[in-house]
């Protein structure tokens, strides 16, 4: 390993030992018992009250039990949208208690149009619980570091939805063990939430001071709302900021040893494969395997994982890419979700990277997978969580070997160190490492250290600097990034410039492009129509953007763009926006077959229009269409993406992507078209279908799926899917089909 990677780890060791940072930390000291469930001073500054039962609670969604009508609630919600600052218009009432088992949060909203409520969705953890539902969700600062935390969401027919919270950025993969039910009322409806002890880190045992916030979306008239004042800018994922929460106080955590989780599996699956180099016919594959969980401290969790599933219950939607630059596609494994947001890294957040050019040092998808093929995962282990003012996370991974992908057996590691400054800021540093390296080569390394800071509710300043080694292949390159962002709810301003070198080569991340300098400056005005009866929002924005070469300063991409948006109070949102590009290809690339675009300068314009269907339609979605140049010829596009509620347990969500281009070098279309069938019975037993058709490819896909979670933590899946190619003389002809039955069992001890 470089000496520089040596001395990362060194200075890491150093600071942790000699602060006692992982000694476990005393609870902060418990204020005066307040008096009232809930206070409001002068400042606006919000303190909540937790009261104990004596019994647990009955956990049915009704609120019909005397601890109702004995303890006030808190009420007096603040909008966040339309009106920042003036108290909802729909009154919620909001409980916390607890008991020596689980701390409970407990809600009635009420509603002037109950007949209006909207709710569709019950698949667990699906986003369309929070984008297109009545919601009541709850944020937890657990640590009371005004950083990090936990979220909680649950819809009027029970459907839940969690993530965990990372300084402005909710990790929605996490998975945590709870439950919830929900139940209506003729004027508005209830829920009841119940979270174990054991799900949560936190301070020590005794009494505790956390953070909390709650929100309400009344989605029929496009209001939140919540316990405190929450600014606009901050958008649907305000309970990402713990700072701008309630104190919640006189909560008092149990006495117990700290938390040993057991989650074995069973796997069985039929599978078909005639496009492998050695072909397989209804060839069986059991396995098992188990993964262990320890708390280590109250804020520091130890993963172990023997023999692992990687397979994939859930597959990847296809992506139609016009560019000649790599499509990135999120993690979705359990293993790598808990404290996943530690690895964030230089302010790229690598469960949402998407299209960015910021590069991603710790891209967990690298590891299991090759070739697009699954690799044995033989064994690993993880370290994640918070130690007094630090963020820890370390990873250590062993992979076999697989020659049919051309995968050798391989370590994978990745140490992240981050440390609390100032009241939301943070410094860190990470290292990575893999031997051998793809290439097969003694070993690829990685080190780095950033900075973000935050100040005041809407500015953002930060940046990173990391350098990869590859002694093989000489590949000892830097990136590094700086960035200014004010981001508020009327103005806009930002400049981000970003390099990357051209050997600049993370195996253990994710680097979409290479050898560039990109310098972007964004401008935004967005006034709120206050008066307007229509119209909620305008937005105009521009944007500039301008890459050249990281080591000669020739110019590589120039971009102007303009956009202007209008937001109704419906909740219907219209976007045009126009772009002129000037683009220098180094080397010709293949867009499509037998259309290869040679190297050369092109310039464009395109035309784009969109139109966001509100939420709560029948119908809902987005369309957008497409006009412009394509390499010295025209694309002409459309798209929809959307869903047709036709129950509450039943619903289509259909997707197209249209392309037709026409240029010198070959004409070609691309065409994408998907559809997902969902039949969920109830909140925790969900049936889906999801066909694709990839007509560029000549691909048809399809796959059944059903997981039903038969108790919290606890799954059993059954996934078929089948892939054929269409192009194939007598219909499309059968490329791989698989059935596989897995079934985990979390045991708590």
């Amino acid at each position: 390993m470089p000496s520089y990677v040596h001395f990362i780890f060194a200075v890491a060791l150093t600071v942790l030992t000699s602060t006692g940072v992982f000694a476990q930390n005393a609870s902060s000291p418990s204020p005066s018992p307040l008096h009232a469930t809930i206070t409001r001073d002068e400042r606006g500054r919000v303190t909540m009250r937790a009261v104990r039962l004596e019994t647990p609670l009955r956990l049915d969604g009704r609120l019909d039990e005397e601890v109702y009508r004995l303890i006030p609630p808190a009420d007096g919600f603040i909008q966040q949208v339309p009106r920042e600052g003036e108290p909802a218009t729909e009154t919620t009432e909001f409980w916390v208690f607890f008991d020596d088992e689980a701390v409970y949060f407990v809600a009635r909203l009420w509603d002037s149009h109950p007949e209006l409520i909207v709710a569709d969705e019950l698949r667990r953890d699906h986003q369309n619980i929070a984008r297109l539902n009545d919601l009541f969700s709850v944020g937890l600062d657990t640590m009371h570091d005004q950083r990090t935390g936990y979220m909680f969401l649950v819809n009027p027919l029970g459907a839940m939805r969690d993530g965990s919270i990372g300084e402005g950025s909710l990790n929605t993969s996490w998975n945590g063990v709870w439950d919830s039910r929900a139940a209506r009322f003729d004027r508005g409806w209830t829920v009841e939430i119940a979270v174990p002890f054991k799900s949560l880190r936190y301070r020590g045992s005794g009494p505790q001071v956390w953070g909390i916030n709650a929100r309400r979306v009344v989605r029929w008239k496009n209001e939140a709302s919540f316990l405190t004042r929450v600014p606009a800018s901050y958008g649907g994922g305000a309970l990402a900021y713990p700072a701008v929460g309630a104190t919640l106080v006189g909560l008092e955590t149990p006495e117990t040893s700290l938390s040993f989780e057991l989650k074995p599996y069973a796997v069985s699956a039929l599978v078909t494969d005639r496009t492998a180099s050695r072909p397989a016919t209804h060839d069986l594959q059991p396995n098992a395997g188990i993964d262990l969980k320890y708390g280590l401290t109250r804020g520091l969790t130890a993963d172990f994982t023997v023999n692992t599933d990687f397979a994939q219950v859930e597959e990847d939607l296809q992506q139609v890419n016009l560019t000649r630059f790599s499509l990135f596609f999120p993690e979705k494994r359990d293993f790598f979700l808990e404290g996943q947001s530690i690895f964030d890294f230089g302010g790229q957040v690598s469960r949402t990277a998407g299209g960015g050019l910021v590069p991603i040092p710790f891209f967990s998808r690298r590891i299991g997978l090759s070739a697009g093929q699954a690799v044995p995962v033989v064994a690993g282990a993880r370290v994640t969580g918070k130690a007094g003012a630090y963020d820890i996370g370390m990873v250590a991974i062993r992979t076999d070997d697989k020659p049919s992908a051309n995968a050798l057996g391989t370590t994978f590691s990745a140490f992240r160190l981050r440390r609390n400054v100032l009241r939301r800021s943070s410094v860190g540093a990470i290292a990575t490492g893999r031997w051998p390296a793809a290439a097969g080569s003694e070993h690829n390394a990685l080190a780095g250290a950033d900075v973000d800071l935050r100040f005041y509710d809407n500015l953002v300043a930060g940046g990173y600097w990391a350098r990869t080694s590859t002694p093989a292949a000489n590949g000892d390159n830097s990136s590094y990034r700086a960035r200014v962002n004010y981001n508020g709810d009327r103005y806009g301003l930002g400049v981000d410039h970003l390099v990357v070198e051209e050997r600049f080569n993370p195996e253990v991340g994710f680097v979409r492009r290479k050898d560039f300098a990109q310098t972007i400056a964004t401008a935004r005005f967005s006034p709120r129509l206050r008066n307007s009866r229509y119209i909620r929002q305008l937005r105009w924005q521009a944007e500039s953007e301008y890459i050249q070469s990281a080591a000669h300063d020739a110019l590589q991409d120039r971009q102007l763009s303009g956009v202007f948006g209008v937001e109704f109070n419906s909740g219907d949102d219209i976007q045009v926006s126009v772009d002129r590009a000037f683009e220098r290809l180094p080397l010709a690339f293949s867009v499509a077959p037998r259309v290869i675009i040679p190297a050369g300068d092109y310039r464009t314009t395109t035309l784009t229009a969109s139109y966001a269907m509100a939420p709560q339609r029948l119908m809902s979605g987005t369309l957008t269409a497409v006009y412009g140049s394509f390499y010295a010829g025209t694309r002409t596009g459309a798209a929809y993406g959307g869903r047709a509620g036709i129950s509450p347990h039943v619903a289509l969500e259909p997707t197209l992507s249209l392309n037709w281009i026409e240029s010198p070098f070959g004409d070609f279309t691309s065409h994408l078209a998907s559809a997902r069938l969902v039949v969920a019975p109830t909140a925790r037993l969900a049936f889906s279908t999801l066909t694709q058709f990839n007509a560029s490819a000549r691909s048809l896909s399809s796959s059944l799926r059903m997981r039903w979670e038969y108790s919290p933590g606890s799954d059993v899946f059954v996934v078929y899917s089948e892939g054929r190619d269409t192009s194939a003389d007598g219909g499309p002809s059968l490329q791989n089909r698989s059935l596989a039955v897995k079934v985990t069992r979390l045991l708590r001890l």
